[in-house]
């Protein structure tokens, strides 16, 4: 039977190719497991650079952490201040409320 007590937050981070190392380290210095990588592309207003008129659709890395929920402000603090997110071309990152989770059962 599934518990519909939310515990958990998923905190999504976008940053640039090789930047995903660092989210996930100060991630875990707040006190999350880990973290899930994905590789993308930029789109964004600022990935609108051309060098010789060839446009460059700069890589970028997905950082998925899920955290339990009250670990989730001190983590996305930890991440923000560890790539300096306020800062233009940086990155970003955004909380998602999980409404059910499966299958991790190594947290309890």
């Amino acid at each position: 039977m599934l518990d519909n007590k939310v515990d958990f937050d998923l905190i999504v981070t976008i940053v640039n190719k090789g930047d995903a190392a660092d989210v996930i380290q100060a991630s875990k210095k707040a006190g999350a497991e880990g973290g899930t990588v994905m590789n993308g592309r930029g789109s964004g207003i600022r990935e609108n650079t051309k060098i010789f008129g060839i446009p460059i659709e700069p890589e970028k890395e997905l950082v998925l952490t899920l955290i339990d929920r009250q670990k989730t402000d001190q983590a996305l603090q930890a991440i923000t201040s560890a790539l300096d997110l306020n800062e233009p071309g940086k990155g970003i990152a955004f909380v998602i409320e999980v409404e059910k989770t499966v299958g991790i059962s190594h947290l309890l």
